[in-house]
């Protein structure tokens, strides 16, 4: 069973609680058309700075992947 709801008086809302309308007016930024020789650049950009960050990626497991063979040697050696 559900508690009943509350009476709605029928009064107004307070005029000192905002509405959504009236304190965030949406201001889009205008649209400009690329070329797709434009598009393509960008494309290749986007894909040149994830090659890099993976090769960074890459390159810390590698480090701590020889670190850690370095590790195992020392312990089969014992």
């Amino acid at each position: 069973m559900t508690p009943p709801k509350p009476k709605d008086t029928g009064a107004a809302p307070s005029p000192t609680t905002p509405t959504t309308a009236t304190t965030t007016p949406t201001q889009r930024k205008p649209w400009v058309k690329r070329s797709p020789v434009d598009i393509m650049l960008a494309q290749i950009d986007r894909l040149r700075d994830d090659v890099a960050a993976k090769k960074e990626e890459y390159e810390t497991a590698k480090r701590q992947l020889d670190k850690l063979e370095a590790v195992r040697k020392a312990l089969e050696g014992t």
